[in-house]
């Protein structure tokens, strides 16, 4: 099996079901639903809750079907199709969807796995070309039964706007009937976060058709709690900030972007993760999408979503940005609800730059003992790493361990120049400058306390820790010297939040990383494994327990390092080469021939 393709590692295709209207155009709905299922290696089911008569400029006729044949589509795939998400669009009147919340609340009752399964809602109202979808509405739908039941929700700005009006108006088909409008950062946060507490839900607000961000779409992204991510990304709120592609060809934005959320959850991604590669797979397909009809055409079908410059910008919503959020949610983020506080994005930090690596990597241990770092570069490893796991100097009570810290670290940061090795000092960034260390390394979590416009200053290289795709990118955004991507494998040397990444998604990290940033794979990573760690694409690998328990760490590193130098040459003698391509603003929006 090769693994020059990251798809070619996954082994079953999840299940992914789209509760949606049919679309005869093709653009949107099921039809759109199901062809970015199956362009994201799932299975697709469909429950279809309306039919319509729409080509690419209008919407002639829409029916809902029966409630009868509404619940025996969801009873029937329930019994044999058991989904790993699900997705909801097009609901065609309030008695539908009581009757979809009623099944599903039913559905999750019936056991804890039912209860994980997420579920995405994309709150569509009207279609592309301009027409509504519920025709015969006097009022628009009542979405409060989903409170509780729905993992997120993914409103436009006119969605959101509708979703979140205080006044109850009754529900107009021309949006210029509106005296509101979300027109600005302030009032699109504070609708965003309004939806949070309606619904008790993640909130993902597309500002696509937001048009006072004029060459921008930026959507936000709020959070609650979510398995298997940081804490320091918990109960946050980001501008996910990419180009606005010039397209008029943007049928069925919504519905893929949900779609493909649901996909990713599907294999496993966390939410955060879902949401940037969703992102990233709707802007290459505006870039790449074209006209079928005279009307708007459907946004492209363009495969798993594997290059950097797709993905968005991530910024956090920082203070100064919420100055002007009501009483409840000033309260709910005191009572630590959300966290406000100071995150680690690039902001703030876009003039910093820290030096490139002197030399590859290979084999790179991380150590605790100053003794055996000694020993390591004597067997001429030219890249260490000294963790000495306790509390920040500034935190340290005890003079006698104050002071052996400050003597390890001072004899790690000699060694390495006396054998003219890359020693790098995790966490303790403040001793690390104080003393000239070559570099520092820092995880997520610390990334929040250290000061890395002094660790820029003072030259040091910086290598970050990342365990996700969201993570990674928020790394990348710093640019450091290098980004590890882990745990790969289970591993005790650290209690993690995240699951562990396997192989399949160390090979699209790498992917993504590719002539981006130098990696590095880490975690449960021992010499049984080189070989199939080194055909990922990574270019490093980070190895704690496999030298640190060894009966010789020297002779363990030694060994190590030539079963990668081994596992390099094999894969050099299998040369893939991935085509340079164009950033979004150098790539035009042509229509094929």
């Amino acid at each position: 099996m090769s693994v020059s393709q990251p798809h070619s590692l996954e082994i079953k295709s999840p299940i992914v079901w789209t509760i949606a209207g049919s679309d005869s155009g093709g653009g949107a709905g099921i039809q759109a639903d199901l062809a970015t299922i199956n362009d994201l290696q799932c299975f697709g089911c469909s429950t279809i809750t309306t039919v319509t008569a729409q080509n690419s400029v209008a919407v002639t006729l829409v029916e809902a079907v029966s409630e009868p044949i509404l619940l025996a589509q969801l009873n029937t795939l329930a019994s044999d199709l058991a989904p790993a998400a699900i997705k909801i669009g097009l609901i065609a009147n309030q008695q539908q969807l009581m009757l979809i919340a009623h099944w599903l609340k039913k559905f999750r009752s019936q056991s804890e796995h039912n209860q994980l399964i997420p579920i995405i809602l994309d709150p569509v109202m009207v279609a592309s070309s301009g027409d509504s979808l519920n025709l015969h509405a006097k009022k628009q739908l009542d979405f409060s039964p989903f409170k509780g039941l729905i993992s997120l929700i993914t409103p436009n700005a006119k969605e959101l706007l509708t979703l979140t009006d205080t006044n109850c108006l009754p529900f107009q088909h021309q949006s210029t009937t509106k005296t509101k409008s979300l027109n600005s950062k302030d009032r699109f946060y504070r609708a965003a976060s309004q939806l949070v507490k309606q619904l008790h839900c993640h909130v993902l607000a597309k500002g696509g058709d937001a048009v006072w961000q004029q060459t921008q779409a930026n959507d936000l992204f709020i959070c609650r709690k979510v398995h298997g991510v940081s804490d320091a990304h918990q109960y946050q709120a980001y501008w996910l900030n990419s180009e606005r592609v010039n397209t008029s060809h943007n049928h069925g934005t919504g519905c893929t972007l949900s779609t493909a959320i649901a996909c990713f959850l599907a294999h496993n991604y966390v939410l955060h993760d879902a949401v940037v590669m969703a992102k990233a797979y709707v802007l290459k397909g505006l870039v790449c999408s074209q006209s079928f009809g005279k009307g708007a055409g459907p946004v492209a079908k363009t495969a798993w979503p594997d290059e950097i410059h797709y993905y968005p910008e991530i910024t956090a919503v920082r203070g100064a940005e919420i100055n002007h959020v009501d009483k409840t949610l000033q309260e709910s983020a005191a009572g630590g609800e959300f966290n406000y506080g100071l995150i680690n994005t690039a902001q703030g930090y876009l003039d910093c730059r820290y030096p490139a690596l002197h030399k590859g990597i290979g084999v790179y241990p991380v150590v605790d003992d100053v003794t055996m770092l000694q020993s390591l570069l004597e067997a001429n490893c030219t890249t260490v790493q000294l963790r000495i796991k306790n509390k920040a100097f500034n935190q340290v009570s005890n003079d006698a361990q104050q002071t052996k810290l400050v003597k390890d670290i001072s004899r790690a940061i000699a060694l390495g120049k006396q054998y003219n090795a890359q020693v790098f000092i995790n966490d303790h960034w403040q001793l690390a400058i104080q003393l000239g260390a070559f570099g520092v390394h820092l995880g997520q979590e610390d990334l929040e306390l250290a000061d890395l416009n002094a660790i820029s200053a003072a030259g040091l290289a910086l290598g970050l820790s990342s365990h996700s795709v969201f993570e990674m990118l928020l790394a990348q955004q710093l640019n450091p010297s290098y980004i590890a991507l882990g745990h790969i494998f289970p591993t005790t040397t650290k209690v993690m939040p995240s699951k562990p990444q396997g192989l399949a998604k160390l090979a699209r990290y790498s992917a993504l990383l590719n002539n981006v940033c130098p990696t590095v794979a880490i975690g449960g990573i021992d010499a049984s494994v080189i070989s199939d760690i080194k055909a990922t694409g990574v270019d490093s690998v980070a190895v704690v327990r496999a030298i640190t328990e060894a009966e010789n760490p020297a002779k363990a590193y030694s060994l190590l390092e030539q079963q990668w130098h081994l596992a390099v040459a094999q894969q050099s003698q299998q040369p893939h080469v991935k085509p340079h391509k164009p950033s979004v603003k150098q790539q035009q929006c042509e229509p094929v021939s």
